[in-house]
């Protein structure tokens, strides 16, 4: 299969550039797989598709104010993105320029925080040791902004409303996006109507920034993330998988940390590690049942994921659809539900 399946054209003033307000006012396009049939409704409106007994899986991971900038001894300018936590004091991190922060460089970043290059990758991302004093959150707190998508040119007034209202737990470069549209309301209605509500944890990382840039997808190699799924997570997905119920996920990162821990039959096992899971079709989901998520980028791998729910065609018909009735496109965009 080739990454230029996954291509189709969309105008460029469809993508998002702010989030929906209030959260749960943003457009969802509704897809039936076993009709496929096509609704437009609201977000709000999801509890409707949803019944008793059903899970819904959420990722309470949150967003670091992630990116830094800096200057080099030389006077230079160099941006830091934190991907992922090596110890107390060291990240993995995208540094640009790169080349101007090769190993032993040393970055400034203010007065209170400053870096040195102690590690390169194959892959060419930096080992950071960052200097400090007190509590590297609370520092980072005052010195980094937040890690919008390159395709953002808005300036964001809120940090908040890139985080998902049930973020918990500090760690990703990116926010899990299709957990943007819920309130605590909506969240609520769901429980009322015997909704399940199951959290797991995957840390977003570098995967959600890089590009597929080889041409067979079989090639592309995913960077690992950080994931945990508790003990009582792993029951209540396997009991519901078991009684013949509904696992519904929130987002891409959701249906990756579930597959990651599936048996063949659907039951998930409790665990924490990296994944560095790549799903592309012809793989059939084991555990996930139906699917919120927002509308990807063309060639993606999270396109190349939901394609997995059904087919390539359907995708891009449904897409084609999206785009005929201008829907926001992307982080701050629409939402699609698979059922």
């Amino acid at each position: 299969m080739k990454t230029s399946d996954f291509y189709y054209d969309l105008p460029e003033e469809l993508i998002a550039q702010t989030p929906a307000d209030p959260r749960d006012s943003s457009r969802l396009l509704v897809y039936h797989r076993d009709t496929k049939q096509i609704e437009h409704r609201i977000f709000r409106d999801i509890a409707e598709y949803f019944h008793a007994g059903d899970v819904l899986v959420v990722n309470r991971t949150r967003v670091l104010p992630a990116r830094l900038f800096g200057e080099t001894k030389n006077g230079g300018k160099a941006e830091l993105l934190l991907l992922k936590r090596l110890c107390l004091d060291e990240w993995e991190c995208l540094v640009k320029p790169g080349k101007k922060c090769r190993m032993g460089a040393e970055i400034r970043i203010n007065d209170e925080l400053s870096a040195r290059v102690v590690g390169v990758t194959e892959t060419g991302e930096r080992h950071i040791r960052f200097v400090y004093e007190g509590a590297f959150e609370d520092v980072l707190s005052r010195a980094g902004t937040m890690p919008l998508p390159p395709y953002i040119h808005e300036k964001l007034n809120d940090p908040e409303r890139y985080q998902t209202v049930y973020s918990r737990e500090n760690g990703s470069a990116a926010a899990p996006t299709a957990g943007l549209h819920f309130t605590p309301e909506l969240l609520q209605t769901l429980r009322d109507k015997g909704v399940e509500i199951v959290e797991v944890l995957l840390h977003v990382g570098l995967g959600t920034f890089r590009p597929v840039k080889v041409e067979d997808v079989e090639k592309h190699v995913m960077h690992s993330e950080y994931y945990e799924v508790s003990e009582a997570a792993a029951e209540a997905v396997s009991r519901a998988k078991r009684e013949g119920r509904r696992v519904i996920c929130v987002g891409t990162t959701s249906v990756r940390t579930l597959e990651t821990v599936a048996e063949p039959d659907g039951t998930v096992r409790a665990g924490t590690g990296n994944t560095s899971i790549f799903l592309y079709p012809p793989y059939k989901m084991k555990c996930c049942d139906a699917l919120i998520t927002n509308f990807h980028l063309p060639e993606s791998t999270l396109l190349m994921l939901v394609s997995c729910l059904c087919s390539r065609e359907e995708i891009l018909q449904i897409y084609q659809n999206a785009v005929e009735n201008r829907y926001r496109f992307f982080s701050f965009g629409d939402a699609c539900l698979f059922l």
